[in-house]
């Protein structure tokens, strides 16, 4: 089945389907298109297209030879595209394979260490030094003082930073907070491009192994990458017998 009917051009018919498949050929443009208002626009777009062709048939451009130039360099990059999908064809990757690269590397499939945090922010070493006698004396929580004093947008949270990985917070933030207890906090105030941290560590999660279901499938395509581009480059090797290269120096 071709869908249903759209629309009709001469002796041409244009259903469904063929919009459908004009905005998968968008790529990923394509999904704004997916709409009432977009898919008429693309109907238009098709009807545009087709009655072009009929008028180009009606007047015979296909024996000009300017169109057959274009023809024959388009029909050449077809034929390129599809004898190296043919080369590539070879490759494959096997469960067997995929496994057995898991189990071979499986240090280099762990979640990463990440941590939960909390902060007060303040633009001199003193005001961070107050706030944490406070907060050691118990006049006020940690949560209490990040409310009350830091200019972090955090402060709405009690200055929590939520869960956050290695990098993802400036060095000098993260070298102190991964070097860090849990429950504990900085006594000194550490010093970043934007002033001046308290910091609690409220939560430290190990790096985990992850699980082989979790990463076979970017395992796969890792594999058939390596695997086509080693067929790629053995068929090219082979047609240079074939085919002597003489190359000009640059």
């Amino acid at each position: 089945m071709a869908g249903k009917l759209l629309a009709t051009v001469g002796p041409i018919q244009i259903t469904e389907d063929d919009v459908n498949e004009f905005i998968m050929n968008l790529g990923p443009r394509g999904s704004a298109y997916n709409t009432p208002d977009g898919r008429r626009a693309i109907l238009n777009q098709i009807i545009g297209n087709k009655l072009l062709l009929l008028d180009a048939r009606r007047n015979l451009y296909e024996g000009e030879a300017a169109f057959r130039e274009q023809l024959a360099k388009v029909k050449e990059t077809l034929l390129i595209n599809y004898a190296g999908e043919k080369a590539l064809s070879t490759a494959k990757v096997s469960d067997a394979e995929v496994k057995a690269y898991f189990d071979e590397h499986k240090d280099e499939f762990t979640t990463g260490e990440s941590v939960n945090a909390s902060h007060i922010l303040v633009d001199t070493e003193e005001k961070a030094k107050e706030i944490y006698e406070e907060i050691n004396s118990g006049k006020k929580s940690f949560e209490e003082a990040a409310s009350e004093y830091s200019s972090c947008p955090s402060r709405e949270r009690g200055g929590n930073l939520g869960d956050f990985t290695r990098g993802q917070m400036v060095a000098e933030f993260d070298t102190a907070v991964f070097s860090m207890s849990e429950g504990e906090i900085t006594s000194e105030p550490v010093k970043t491009q934007f002033g001046y941290h308290l910091i609690k560590l409220n939560k430290k999660t190990e790096a985990m192994p992850q699980e082989f279901s979790a990463v076979s499938e970017d395992i796969r395509a890792g594999l058939l990458n390596e695997k086509r581009r080693a067929a790629y480059e053995t068929k090219i090797n082979q047609l240079k017998i074939m085919y002597p290269v003489d190359m000009a120096s640059f």
